[in-house]
């Protein structure tokens, strides 16, 4: 039997009817799913890269699915005034502003017309990898939002007990928007954590210095109802870059959880560190809460004893990695949808 090709009539009718198929997923009003990615086409570092193939094939989900692509400025734009976000709705996000981004990511975006928000660190503009400023200046022109990632791209909750650490923080943050406005005339409103990492006090350095919102990188989906600066984002790369798991995704829906304690990312002496949540009523089923943790067997959940909707959530074992987090899952009670929250955890250097 002769195998069907890509360009046969069999194959497109497949990937028509795949396609079709997914289109029957209902994707939750009132939220975006964010997604990161770092470098294009660049198999030197592949934990962060996306090969060419696999982005254009995110896109052409998004083409396909009727997806509305705006920038981070524009869904928080939408958030302000109390507006609706589209049925669908993403953002595509690139940390570091990588030379490939410029090469590789942003000529795919621009041949389906979708826009994507850059965060720069200042410090590292012009060498290596990286672009330089007139490149930046002219990707800007081009509708490439662009948003501050620190001078200096340093962990910046190292250190965090020291006396002159705020003061340090300050700094860096506050360099990088000097540079964006001796460089390119104007100041991000929007931040990002370098490594994605961020504490209640990093935040509120963050917000203090007169941000709009941060973005870490935990996954999760963004709604309006979050804190503006501990948004998620699903990372994009490595093994977790093919067509399947964005589609997966794309579909998923925020899981609604208070965090009650701890009140900090930061993993104290208690670790693994022992998660208090609440959750509300809603679609999905209890009875499939889960919760995951890299590297280690699913973790403990389980509910207060006389505290309708109360939880412990807590891994089998100590967390190693500097970072690391706890995702809990549910599923739609129609069996349509999965619900997704992912707790940050950093282990910073002391």
């Amino acid at each position: 039997m002769a195998r069907a090709t890509l360009s046969s009539p069999t194959a497109v009718l497949v990937i028509g009817l795949v396609l079709f198929l997914l289109t029957l997923q209902t994707a939750a009003a009132d939220q975006a799913n964010v997604f990161i990615y770092h470098r294009f086409g660049d198999a030197r570092f592949p934990s962060t890269n996306i090969s060419s193939r696999d982005f254009q094939s995110h896109l052409e989900i998004l083409h396909r699915l009727g997806f509305t692509v705006f920038t981070l400025g524009q869904i928080l734009d939408k958030i302000r005034h109390g507006e609706s976000l589209p049925q669908r709705c993403a953002a595509i996000t690139v940390d570091d502003a990588f030379r490939s981004f410029l090469t590789s990511g942003w000529p795919a975006l621009k041949s389906y017309g979708f826009p994507a928000t850059l965060f720069v660190s200042t410090d590292l503009v012009g060498g290596g990898d990286y672009l330089d400023w007139q490149e930046l200046k002219t990707l800007r022109h081009e509708g490439v939002e662009l948003g501050n990632h620190s001078a200096s791209h340093a962990y910046l909750l190292d250190g965090d007990k020291d006396e002159d650490w705020a003061a340090r923080v300050r700094q860096d943050i506050g360099r990088a928007q000097r540079a964006f406005a001796s460089n390119l005339g104007f100041k991000p409103r929007l931040f990002a954590y370098p490594y994605g990492e961020f504490s209640p006090e990093l935040v509120e350095l963050v917000r203090q210095a007169g941000f709009d919102a941060a973005f870490g990188q935990q996954s999760g989906v963004l709604t309006p109802d979050q804190d503006l600066f501990r948004l998620p984002r699903f990372p994009m790369g490595g093994v977790y870059a093919d067509a399947d798991d964005f589609k997966d995704k794309l579909f998923m829906r925020h899981l609604p959880v208070e965090i009650l304690a701890p009140k900090t990312t930061l993993v104290g002496v208690e670790n693994p560190p022992k998660l208090l949540v609440s959750r509300a009523d809603g679609p999905y089923d209890n009875r499939t809460l889960r919760c995951y943790v890299p590297g280690q067997p699913e973790c403990r959940v389980k509910a207060v004893a006389g505290e309708n909707g109360l939880y412990e959530v807590q891994a089998t074992g100590p967390l190693t990695g500097r970072r690391s987090q706890y995702t809990l899952t549910a599923s739609e009670r129609s069996g349509g949808g999965w619900y997704w929250f992912s707790q940050l955890w950093v282990l910073p250097r002391r």
